[in-house]
């Protein structure tokens, strides 16, 4: 299934949008992945991110009006379409089913790092 294969920063960004539902716009997004992961996110990488997954029909964009405190720049906000939800649903079943499949006793070996 190809057309579902996400990279794993697009997952981030695709599950971070879900979470943040009507409120998700680039800096929202952004504050919101650093906060959770505690990594950095780079403007252009969520940008480009965006960008590729509404291209792929995942993620749709819409402006708002743009108000005083923005100068007059509208925000672009997200949303998750049908296929996007239909993708996040075969990254899970997929992690899940992997998760699964690991052998207990890989979770009972000791390590000696």
């Amino acid at each position: 299934m190809k057309k579902f294969q996400l990279g794993e920063f697009e997952e981030v960004v695709m599950l971070t949008v879900g979470l943040l539902y009507n409120e998700a716009y680039g800096v929202a997004i952004k504050n919101e992945i650093e906060l959770r992961l505690e990594r950095k996110v780079s403007v252009g990488a969520l940008q480009t991110a965006l960008h590729r997954l509404e291209k792929k029909g995942l993620l749709k964009s819409w402006e708002s009006e743009g108000n005083q405190e923005r100068a007059g720049r509208p925000k672009r906000f997200f949303n998750i379409t049908a296929l996007g939800k239909q993708a996040l649903e075969h990254a899970k079943t997929t992690r899940e089913s992997l998760w699964k499949a690991i052998p207990q006793v890989v979770w009972e070996i000791k390590t000696s790092h």
